[in-house]
């Protein structure tokens, strides 16, 4: 077996006396660990950083084993993203994110919405960005929220709530009698990414994507949500 693909570095971990495993975001082959013989050397160190981007050859002999892993470098961004609070935590919020992911399991847009939001990470867009990468991921987990239309009414103008129940959008009228148990939708959600966002805005829509993943994702898991996404929100 082998292919070949550009990779988002997620993490890697020791591995023997030399080597490590790796783990990559891929877009054909999803999240794919795989062993870099060599890869403690101090030749390798500086590519193999979460945030970094490679072009990765893997191999085995059957599909189902770990393989392994030639790569070269295709993108560094290490240095620029460890430059700022808010590029270190939001590389390690997105390798915890992408995590949630089974193996090998293909994501093409995520994998390109993750390409965007690396670029920008040290900008002033990457926060509203990443509050669309989680809604995204939350749709590719099956929990996707649907902000198209009003539960109630099937009107497109004025939403301004998300049911907790439901996970649709609710207007300003249909959603009034009911609004102290309705989450509140940050309007620049339903606009393509990219224009500015203030901060309050920015918290209300992590507030709003937090509410979905402890109940649909972390609670049934197991799980806490990381670290690095509280540190990331902090530092913006």
């Amino acid at each position: 077996m082998e292919w070949s693909e550009r990779g988002l570095i997620l993490g890697l971990k020791k591995h023997g006396e030399t080597s490590v495993i790796l783990e990559l975001m891929t877009r054909g082959h999803g999240r794919h660990l795989g062993v870099v013989r060599g890869g403690r050397s101090k030749t390798m160190q500086p590519v193999l950083q979460p945030g970094n981007e490679v072009a990765a050859v893997w191999r085995a002999r059957l599909e189902e084993h770990l393989g392994l892993y030639a790569v070269e470098p295709a993108a560094l961004r290490t240095d620029l993203l460890l430059s700022s609070p808010q590029g270190l935590h939001g590389i390690g919020l997105l390798g915890a994110l992408l995590r949630l992911l089974p193996e090998r399991d293909p994501h093409p847009g995520l994998f390109d919405r993750a390409q965007v939001l690396l670029s920008q990470l040290t900008t002033p867009l990457a926060p509203a960005l990443f509050v669309h990468f989680e809604l995204a991921l939350l749709a590719e987990l099956g929990f996707g929220l649907d902000l198209d239309e009003c539960a109630a009414t099937g009107t497109r103008e004025n939403l301004v709530y998300v049911s907790p129940k439901s996970a649709r959008a609710v207007s300003r009228d249909a959603g009034a009698p009911w609004a102290a148990k309705l989450l509140p939708l940050p309007d620049f959600l339903l606009a393509p990414p990219g224009a500015p966002v203030s901060r309050e805005k920015i918290c209300e829509g992590f507030r709003l994507t937090e509410f979905f993943f402890a109940r649909d994702v972390f609670g049934p898991r197991g799980l806490k949500p990381p670290d690095a996404r509280a540190a990331f929100i902090a530092s913006f």
